[in-house]
């Protein structure tokens, strides 16, 4: 009998105590959406991260639980991914590039979503009846204004004698941006007398095919625009046009890290800090009525030196060496 008294008044005292304590927060949860595995797009996760951690919020803090998944070009595993995200209520999601972007802001209206290395909600149809962009979408975006420049520059680099400079390019026709992306391009070539000759593929496996097929009409330098296949795919593609000595320029500065001669276009690395910002912001308030979808704000002109000496160009001076 002593026994059972005893035990229940530890009981008692246990519970006594649990009310006292104040509630364990819950640490915040970031599902990061990646769609694909890419060098060039690496860059946008760790300044995503380093974001965080620059505004005190890091795993290692023990403040922050970042949920990494990446589909792997996989549209399926994607979908997959993002809903799982969702029915688990992470407190916030991070996608990067399009179609990760895309894909979450279909499937929640709730959860805000941080977006990187993706286009405007225009560009990715996402706009309402009303002209508004979904409540949900905050980070950086970029729109196509600055592919007019990118494409411009190839005729600084390239002067053919007696032609017309002509250009090739490769686009996924199930990619909104990048179809958006080789529209604008047409249009541009006209206005500057270059002959531009783009040919659609589907997926990564068709590129190699694709690009043997572009470079059989005698181009005189190859466009790698921002497109996902292209992305996934470059290492084939450079080879390609390497063997028949084709210069690539694009508007993605990681690209020219990886062999493309030249770029203007978003730094990925801050593109992704940009985006980690507007995450911290959200954390540190837990409102995001002072937030919305920002411009992209860094770009820069690059080059890369091996890829012009190869090709003996003649660099100009506002550009400046990759690193």
């Amino acid at each position: 009998m002593k026994v059972i008294k005893y035990s229940l008044f530890i009981i008692f005292l246990i519970l006594i105590n649990s009310c006292n304590q104040k509630p364990v927060d819950k640490i915040p949860t970031i599902g990061f959406v990646d769609f694909l595995e890419d060098a060039t797009l690496a860059p946008a996760h760790t300044g995503f991260v380093d974001a965080l951690k620059k505004n005190g919020f890091s795993e290692e803090n023990k403040n922050i639980k970042i949920e990494y998944n990446n589909a792997q070009g996989n549209i399926p595993t994607l979908i997959q991914i993002v809903n799982r995200f969702v029915s688990h209520k992470v407190n916030l999601l991070a996608t990067c590039t399009t179609l990760s972007s895309i894909t979450a802001l279909q499937r929640t209206k709730s959860i805000p979503v941080f977006v990187m290395v993706s286009p405007t909600a225009k560009i990715m149809n996402l706009i309402d009846n009303k002209g508004n962009p979904p409540i949900n979408l905050f980070g950086a975006v970029e729109d196509l204004n600055y592919i007019d420049t990118s494409f411009s520059n190839i005729s600084k680099f390239i002067r053919p004698k007696g032609a017309n400079l002509v250009v090739g390019m490769i686009y996924n026709q199930s990619e909104p941006q990048s179809v958006d992306a080789k529209n604008r391009i047409e249009m541009l070539s006209r206005k500057l007398n270059i002959n531009l000759i783009a040919l659609p593929l589907n997926s990564s496996a068709d590129a190699q095919l694709i690009t043997q097929s572009l470079l059989t009409h005698h181009i005189d330098a190859f466009f790698a625009n921002p497109d996902n296949t292209v992305f996934a795919s470059f290492e084939t593609i450079l080879k390609s046009c390497n063997q028949i000595n084709v210069p690539i320029f694009t508007s993605e500065a990681g690209l020219v890290k990886r062999g493309a001669v030249a770029a203007f276009g978003a730094d990925i690395y801050q593109w992704g800090y940009q985006a980690g910002e507007q995450a911290a912001h959200y954390l540190k308030t837990h409102n995001s009525k002072d937030l919305k979808p920002e411009m992209v704000k860094i770009r820069r002109r690059v080059y890369n030196v091996s890829a012009a000496k190869k090709y003996q160009l003649t660099i100009p001076s506002n550009f400046e060496p990759i690193k």
